[in-house]
């Protein structure tokens, strides 16, 4: 606090330390909210970066849409789906599988189909090496809700 000593009046030193007083408990809002903002704002990134990167890796074959099959099935509502249970004509060994999809199980298929479902369809797709750009797509795909659009 300020002493009147150095101000010279006892109402500048209220008026000083009121003042300090607020930009004090302002600088304290300013972290509380940055504790809370930042971790979101890095949140929406990733699944901007995700929609991005699907868009480039894996929309030529499939949609977004409920029932939208292309050259593979749909990926709406992917997460905690069986694989192999859309109406779409499965590879025997995908249809065979006993995949639930979760992030793990995505994460591993995308980094190596074959290696997660031997025999599976997904031909040329080799996989994507970066486990950033897996992740962001499975955060992505993740954040989709029942009125997404294919874009």
């Amino acid at each position: 606090m300020v002493d009147t000593e150095t101000t010279g009046s006892p109402k500048k030193e209220i008026a000083i330390n009121r003042r300090i007083a607020q930009s004090l408990s302002l600088a304290a809002a300013l972290v509380l909210l940055s504790g809370q903002v930042l971790p979101q704002a890095r949140e929406d990134e990733a699944i901007r970066a995700g929609k991005l990167a699907f868009n480039s890796s894996c929309r030529t074959c499939h949609s977004i849409k409920e029932g939208d099959n292309r050259l593979g099935p749909n990926l709406y509502g992917i997460i905690g789906r069986k694989a192999g249970s859309e109406e779409y004509s499965y590879s025997p060994a995908m249809a065979a599988s006993d995949i639930v999809w979760d992030a793990e199980t995505l994460d591993r298929f995308m980094r190596d189909p074959q290696a997660v479902v031997p025999g599976n369809n997904m031909k040329p797709f080799g996989g994507i090496s970066d486990p950033g750009i897996r992740a962001n797509i499975i955060r992505y795909l993740e954040s989709l809700g029942s009125d997404e659009e294919d874009s």
